[in-house]
């Protein structure tokens, strides 16, 4: 089975976390996504990079999470997303992609 970049994946969890908590109106169907794309990041980024990159990523995953909350409130909703989406994308690349 083919390897998908890591990255795509963190952002697409992410991204797809939100957009399905906002379009549903179901807060917890989006933490599902966002849970089950954390949990395959986690899994290549700690086969790519190792237990303590993978534990550096994860925890970038949801203070991304976490912090696109207070960043809404000064520049909205949907950049906050986009903007921790790709940090943590380009972290994930930085970090597990890059090496595989």
């Amino acid at each position: 089975m083919a390897r998908i970049s890591t990255a795509p994946i963190a952002v697409a969890g992410i991204i797809g976390g939100y957009a399905t908590a906002r379009f549903t109106k179901k807060r917890p169907l989006g933490g599902v996504v966002l849970g089950a794309a954390g949990v395959v990041a986690a899994r290549q980024w700690r086969e790519a990079a190792g237990g303590k990159t993978a534990a550096a990523l994860t925890a970038a995953y949801v203070a991304g999470f976490a912090g696109s909350h207070p960043l809404a409130k000064k520049v909205g909703a949907w950049p906050a997303v986009f903007g921790v989406a790709g940090g943590v994308g380009l972290a994930s690349w930085a970090l597990a992609d890059r090496r595989a």
